[in-house]
């Protein structure tokens, strides 16, 4: 027998969900085969099998929750499968032993040996519970391990937590006119078993992002300082090029690339804030590993472009929408997620005119980009004209980051990018 077992995932991973078994038992597996998909806190992980042979017990059902190190399959080789099980030895009194297969206990005569997965017969038989008193949860009537911890539960809290039936009745019928009097009729106790509401489980991805925002505001001292930029130069610089850098590059030349390299640029100049906090020590990074946040369905990641300081236009570009599209079809990998430096997001895609982003912890700057809308802007005392003007937004952690540091790094993006070319020739 061979099993499957939860690997590493990444460093700070140590459990993950069951998303999809790709095979079933009974199935042949060969060595290299996808078995079983795990949804993380970040990406969802494929585990191919080592071993060849027939996938005879899943030990862990989709939704269910698994740590790293976990067994959660067990694979036999297509021999073992096929071979008649050995007979079982007879001890002293006659009596069949059935080892590590077996309950505490044999089953007296007459009397089926109840089904069960491994891991719960250990359970219980470490448990003292004998397996034909446990009601099984498995459509085939497997006892598994969840099960044995049910009934251990239940049993333990014995009769002292059982109501006889009219109190339940007279308990349920007081709490039902208690809460309908409480919200005003605004809601009622007959909406829990009707279609007029729906409870979803969040996945674990919206669980982890869900933390994260709340950790994230309540572990920084987060502010955020606003300007606005004239894109008309920008513009008109994308508008000379971008069918010759297509040409050239067999990519789209967009904002992303622009602004990316105005952030790197000015990341340089103001090195606190491509930095992080460790206990009572701050940790300069000299390297520019931007992350760019992507809206998926099961929401926000921020894949990383490695080393954007050293990479050109175009390869910004290929990386931003190799990245973007790795995203959306879910194959991402861990690697593609962790260790970024500063983080750039794009609301305006969506329309949005004005927001306020949310650090991606441990980094302590985020930028965020809005809709381009024309608005009249004051060109000198007597004139006015209408310009594409976008609003930028910097979320900085005030713990090591000054105002005037903020204000200042978001005016100088706001130069570079309103005089672009020798951005874009640099």
């Amino acid at each position: 027998m061979n099993e499957i077992i939860v690997p590493q995932l990444a460093e700070s991973v140590t459990e993950g969900t069951v998303a999809e078994w790709l095979k079933k038992p009974g199935d042949i597996i060969n060595k290299g085969d996808i078995v079983v998909e795990l949804e993380t806190d970040k990406v969802n992980v494929e585990l191919n099998s080592d071993y060849s042979g027939v996938l005879k017990e899943v030990l862990k059902q989709s939704g269910d929750t698994v740590k790293v190190g976990e067994v959660i399959a067990v694979i036999a080789n297509e021999a073992e499968e096929l071979a008649e099980p050995a007979p079982k030895k007879k001890d002293a009194e006659g009596n069949s032993s059935y080892e590590s297969e077996i309950d505490q206990g044999s089953p007296t005569q007459g009397q089926q040996r109840p089904l069960a997965f491994p891991s719960a017969r250990k359970h219980a038989r470490e448990k003292g519970i004998d397996l034909n008193a446990i009601p099984s949860s498995d459509p085939l009537g497997r006892v598994r391990k969840k099960d044995v911890d049910s009934y251990e539960a239940t049993r333990q809290s014995g009769e002292k937590k059982q109501l006889e039936v009219e109190d339940i009745k007279n308990v349920t019928q007081n709490n039902t006119r208690e809460a309908k009097r409480q919200t005003e009729g605004k809601w009622h106790q007959s909406d829990l078993n009707n279609e007029r509401i729906e409870r979803i489980k969040m996945s674990r991805r919206r669980q982890t992002i869900a933390k994260r925002l709340v950790e994230a505001q309540q572990t920084a001292a987060m502010l955020t300082t606003y300007n606005e930029v004239d894109m008309t130069e920008v513009m008109k610089l994308r508008n000379r090029r971008k069918d010759k850098f297509y040409e050239q590059h067999g990519v789209k030349l967009g904002f992303m690339s622009l602004f990316t390299k105005a952030v790197v640029v000015t990341l340089k100049q103001f090195p606190l804030l491509n930095a992080e906090i460790q206990e009572d020590e701050i940790i300069l990074k000299k390297f520019y590993d931007i992350g760019v946040a992507v809206s998926t369905d099961e929401g926000l990641v921020v894949p990383v472009v490695r080393e954007a300081d050293r990479l050109s236009f175009a390869e910004i570009e290929k990386e931003i929408s190799d990245l973007a599209m790795k995203a959306r079809d879910n194959k991402l990998k861990l690697g593609d997620l962790q260790g970024g430096t500063f983080t750039i997001t794009n609301g305006g895609v969506y329309g949005s005119l004005w927001s306020t982003p949310i650090l991606n912890s441990p980094q302590v700057g985020i930028l965020g980009m809005h809709k381009i809308q024309k608005r009249p802007v004051a060109i000198d005392d007597d004139k006015q004209e209408n310009r594409p003007m976008m609003y930028i937004a910097l979320s900085y952690d005030h713990r090591i980051i000054d105002g005037k540091e903020a204000v200042s790094f978001l005016e100088k993006v706001k130069q570079l990018l309103e005089d672009p070319e020798d951005l874009f020739l640099g």
